[in-house]
């Protein structure tokens, strides 16, 4: 009987499906996240989607017709050799290459915009019995050889290497690749950008010709990516996070220019450093992107200067707080993990805000430093349900529960002058937030109340819970949503802003806060589908969710008429403290 080993089919019909659904435009920026504009529009110019690649393992060749005929593809028997994924192979499983029969197939496929593209089926023929089983197994877990494939459109040197340029600039690494001969094209693997939103992981860029000249910097730099300097890298992260902090704390971003290079003397005398070790941080940051080295000395990058205290969108705050406080309570990661205490606590004695509250200097930085995140907020103003409250003839009000120092109402009052608002916050916040608003001269459309969540007040038309529920563990969570339900009129909103796990496995900023929010405030970080039990059990019921910058989720939230109550399976308590918002 003619067999597949399990799974290929499915991997295959997979593949046919995110072909059909792709583009060029749209493939890009998930990629190579950041990529837009000229960048992304030069590099549609230069280079077009493809296909996607997978590696299947067919019993022999009669297994790999029946499996293509299951997935409405049609190839031409028997494939072309694949040089660079039978090497690939040969050296990862330390095997010779003459063992390894690896053929290669480009069955055609019709996108739905009407694009032709093209499945890359390779194909590891492994008999019945055969000792190539284990290479099968881990080939299918750990899926090397599966990537998306971009075709450079004009295969000049010199554009190759600006794409390559393009490509590490935007996250992507150099992961291999090869000349072949038996069809005269050079390929480029890269590694997809760490924050990719696409489950491929590789990338390739395939050229006509031979390019070999510029293949062999693109294969010297992926040697250099070794798993020993890998690791080293990352174990020395925290120097990172030290050096930006130390970097902020010197104030020397503030003293920096983003045009003009500063000597070093003259920059250590200004913030009162040593001229040498100045220089030695300044390098590291350097290499980090912060700051560039010209001829004239140092100066700020775009990103460094996000760490200017008047920069617009600064996150001075940030570098303060996750340099020091929260930096000395990551040492203790190790005690949460095994005893589920929050490290935080265990140092300090206390809970975060607690210990904050205690000290005026740390209360203030904590609420700028959860100012400090605000491009997540860019897009909020333009949701659906504040723009139809906007247009309510009667006009509207937006209540913000917990709504810190008023950056998001601020932003939303801004975006729409026929709404009002309420915030909702501790005493020393509320002050804030007004003096805030009436700065940007908000304050005769705005209410501020101080209290807490069982303050919620009624009669609101939209409502805003902002970066509160992943502070508090479920039950908690719970007793908030089912005060804010209470207050909800049956017309209004709510709109709950978080960092939502993605469903996927796919890196996410919201898997490293889950981290920081289990290690130092004793919350988490949640999956939507977890969010909407937790609405449910309020009596009210996701109505969709939209992304929004930093890896944040705008999750629209309404009352449930069919469960009006909740599930009512456990009840209610009361929480009376705002304060756990965290950045």
């Amino acid at each position: 009987m003619i067999t597949t080993l399990p799974g290929d089919t499915s991997r295959l019909l997979a593949a046919v499906d995110f072909v059909k659904e792709q583009d060029t435009a749209t493939l890009l920026p998930l990629l190579l996240p950041g990529l837009d504009g000229p960048e992304l529009r030069a590099l549609a110019e230069h280079c077009r989607f493809s296909h996607a690649a997978l590696l299947v393992f067919p019993s022999d060749e009669a297994a790999l017709r029946a499996m293509l005929t299951d997935c409405g593809l049609v190839a031409a028997l028997p494939p072309q050799p694949s040089v660079v994924v039978r090497e690939r192979l040969a050296v990862r499983h330390r095997r010779r290459v003459a063992e390894l029969d690896v053929g290669i197939l480009r069955p055609a496929v019709v996108a739905a915009d009407g694009a032709h593209r093209m499945v890359e089926v390779f194909a590891l023929t492994v008999p019945p019995g055969s000792d190539l089983d284990a290479i099968a197994a881990a080939e299918r877990r750990r899926q090397h050889e599966a990537h998306v494939a971009f075709e450079v459109v004009t295969p000049d040197p010199l554009v190759l290497r600006g794409l390559c340029a393009t490509f590490a600039r935007y996250g992507a690494t150099p992961d291999g690749g090869g000349y072949n001969p038996h069809e005269n094209g050079t390929v480029f693997y890269f590694g997809a950008a760490a924050e990719a939103k696409v489950g491929y992981r590789r990338v390739e860029l395939y050229v006509p010709g031979d390019h070999r000249d510029v293949l062999a910097a693109h294969l010297a730099e992926h040697r250099d990516r070794q798993p020993a300097k890998t690791l080293l890298r990352l174990l020395t992260g925290a120097w990172t996070t030290q050096a930006l902090a130390a970097f902020t704390q010197l104030r020397v971003p503030d003293a920096m220019d983003g045009e003009r290079g500063v000597d070093v003397e003259e920059l250590a005398r200004e913030v009162d450093a040593e001229p040498r070790n100045l220089t030695v941080l300044l390098r590291y940051l350097t290499m980090l992107g912060a700051v560039a080295e010209g001829r004239a000395g140092f100066r700020l990058t775009e990103l460094g200067a996000l760490l200017r205290a008047d920069a617009p969108g600064s996150m001075r705050p940030l570098a303060l707080m996750y340099g020091g406080p929260f930096y000395q309570s990551f040492a203790g990661l190790g005690h949460t993990v095994r005893t589920g205490q929050v490290a935080f606590e265990h140092l300090f004695g206390e809970n975060h805000f607690d210990h904050f509250a205690r000290d005026p200097r740390l209360a203030e930085l904590f609420d700028q430093s959860m100012a400090a995140g605000s491009a997540m907020f860019d897009p909020v103003p333009t949701h659906p349900a504040l723009t139809a409250a906007a247009a309510a003839p009667a006009g509207a009000t937006v209540v913000d529960v917990a709504g810190g120092n008023g950056e998001l109402l601020g932003r939303i009052l801004a975006a729409h002058p026929r709404l009002n608002g309420v915030l909702l916050e501790r005493p020393h916040a509320v002050e804030a937030a007004r003096r805030r608003l009436e700065e940007a001269g908000h304050g005769t459309r705005c209410a501020f109340l101080a209290g807490d969540f069982a303050d919620v007040p009624a009669g609101g038309d939209v409502y805003v819970l902002s970066r509160v529920l992943h502070d508090w563990d479920d039950e908690r969570c719970r007793e908030i949503l089912r005060h804010c339900a209470r207050a909800l009129p049956d017309h209004a909103d709510l709109l709950v802003v978080e960092r939502v796990l993605p469903a996927d496995g796919s890196v996410s900023l919201a898997t490293a806060w889950d981290l920081h929010m289990m290690c130092n405030v004793g919350g988490r970080e949640r999956h939507a589908e977890h969010y909407a039990g937790l609405f449910a059990d309020a009596g009210l019921a996701l109505v969709d969710q939209a992304p929004l910058p930093l890896d944040g989720t705008v999750l629209h939230v309404r009352k449930d008429r069919a469960n009006p109550h909740g599930f009512g399976r456990r009840s209610p308590g009361v929480v009376r403290d705002l304060s756990r918002n965290c950045p």
